[in-house]
């Protein structure tokens, strides 16, 4: 009879201390997640309680604020130009929770950051209804405007840096969505919305400027022509002009755009090449620097990153495997499984305007108190020398006459500018299918205080003759143009 009455009280011994586990396990280690949880409608209901904090653009101006209600949540959360700014903002969601910016810095938003403590403990002391902390970020209204005008009724995306400090003057996507009718205290309204953008064809929630990779083409000869300026070679050194070259090991053929001939037909100078963005010199010229060489370069630039916060995640970019040496010719014209995201681009634009150095990319400039005190300031970052001053200065003078030699609109008066254009093909039958239009830009080109990359998808569907030169450009321009002070 013991051992029986034994065995019992030995499983209940058990199962005590399981409950015991368990509870210890969502009371204590589980316990902030759970708090945090914005599902949690105990803590939905104190969030809205407070007032949110508001993300501000770098003049000053509001671009997420809160309205007073009168309903039992008490602050509504507010979008100013909604769609231009949503890949920044994210949205603040009952019922989907937080992205972006809002989720990302939602504890600062929502008053309950550390950071905080001070001003919440004042608040409780005083009797004064707590806030939650604002963000001032980097963005430049003038610099969005101009991308997001650019970019209506195309496929893309536009991002602007400031090459010294990495701040993100303007990213913009399109199609874009409304954070508005997601930030609705109107369960039913939201659901709308959000059905609504999840079957929209164009993918309006997608953050192309970070979480969408493409082919980008000629603009990846210029990382090609860092590698090779790091090897040694200059803007003189000659490589082929002709028309068409023979991929190796097959019986393909790579020809340059429209078939034309580089330099004097049979040779070509670097120099000649990147202004004439000559295919068949820049295979030729990867294929003799080989995989290594150009992957250890890419990842100078951050091309290969996997973990980029800006704070928002920004995926990693790639070169893919080049197995063979037909395949490294072609990822040498930023074709076959090469890859990047805008905001990659964007970097490898801002780090040869910064002398080669590369800074991290950031969105946030000043963490500020409930009162719009400042408690903190983001220092730019830097993160690697990518070339050499001299090898960045060259490629510079390059990608001026490369600029020189690009067509399209919106040419600036009395402005600079180094820039490279993109034709990429994509697709499995590339021939048949409207190539992505590139530009990467930074100006002015002695003294650059801004850098861009334009992405305009299946080049606006101005059908298989579209460019980057044609239909990129002119948006690059003119976010160059108004954040100088010309738009």
């Amino acid at each position: 009879m013991n051992t029986p009455l034994r065995r019992v009280g030995l499983a209940m011994m058990v199962m005590v201390l399981l409950l015991l586990a368990n509870a210890t396990y969502v009371q204590v280690i589980k316990a902030d997640d759970y708090r945090k949880n914005p599902l949690n409608s105990r803590v939905l209901l104190d969030e809205y309680s407070r007032e949110r904090g508001q993300l501000i653009a770098a003049d000053g101006t509001p671009i997420a604020g809160v309205t007073k209600t009168d309903d039992k949540l008490e602050y509504l959360r507010t979008y100013t130009n909604g769609p231009m700014y949503a890949p920044i903002t994210g949205y603040y969601s009952t019922r989907y929770g937080p992205a972006g910016l809002e989720r990302a810095e939602n504890d600062l938003l929502n008053g309950s950051d550390d950071r905080l403590f001070t001003r919440r403990l004042a608040s409780l002391i005083t009797g004064r209804d707590p806030k939650g902390g604002n963000l001032q970020l980097s963005v430049d209204p003038r610099a969005q405007q101009a991308a997001w005008d650019g970019l209506q009724g195309l496929t893309g995306s536009a991002v602007a840096l400031d090459p010294s400090t990495g701040a993100i003057l303007a990213m913009v996507n399109s199609p874009a969505y409304d954070p508005s009718p997601l930030a609705s205290h109107d369960v039913a309204e939201q659901k709308a919305a959000y059905d609504q953008y999840n079957t929209d064809p164009g993918d309006p929630m997608l953050n192309r400027a970070i979480s969408s990779t493409q082919p980008p083409g000629s603009t990846f000869k210029l990382v090609v022509a860092a590698a090779a300026l790091a090897e040694g070679k200059n803007k003189d050194t000659t490589y082929t002009g002709a028309p068409e070259i023979t991929l190796p090991g097959t019986n393909t053929g790579l020809t340059n755009y429209n078939s034309t001939t580089c330099g004097n037909g049979t040779t070509a100078t670097m120099e000649q090449a990147l202004e004439k963005s000559c295919n068949t010199y820049f295979a030729e010229l990867a294929g003799d620097l080989g995989a290594e060489k150009l992957r250890a370069q890419a990842a100078k630039f951050g091309i290969d990153d996997t973990d980029t916060q800006i704070p928002l995640t920004v995926v990693g970019s790639t070169l893919g495997e080049m197995a063979d040496d037909a395949a490294v010719y072609q990822s040498g014209l930023g074709q076959r499984d090469v890859a990047l995201t805008p905001m990659h681009n964007a970097v490898v634009a801002a780090t040869i305007a910064n002398g080669g150095v590369r800074m991290k990319p950031r969105l946030i400039s000043k963490v500020l108190d409930p009162d719009l005190g400042v408690i903190d300031e983001i220092d730019p970052e830097e993160v690697t020398e990518a070339m050499e001053p001299e090898h960045a200065a060259e490629l510079r003078d390059m990608m001026i006459k490369s600029e020189n030699n690009t067509g399209g609109e919106g040419r600036l008066s009395g402005v600079q500018i180094a820039s490279k254009t993109g034709t990429a093909e994509h697709g499995a039958e590339p021939q048949k299918v409207n190539p992505h239009a590139w530009y990467v830009a930074f100006a002015p080109a002695d003294k650059p205080t801004i850098a861009v990359a334009v992405l305009v998808e299946d080049g606006g569907n101005r059908g298989l003759g579209a460019t980057g030169g044609k239909v990129a450009a002119p948006i690059g321009r003119a976010i160059i143009g108004a954040f100088l002070g010309g738009g």
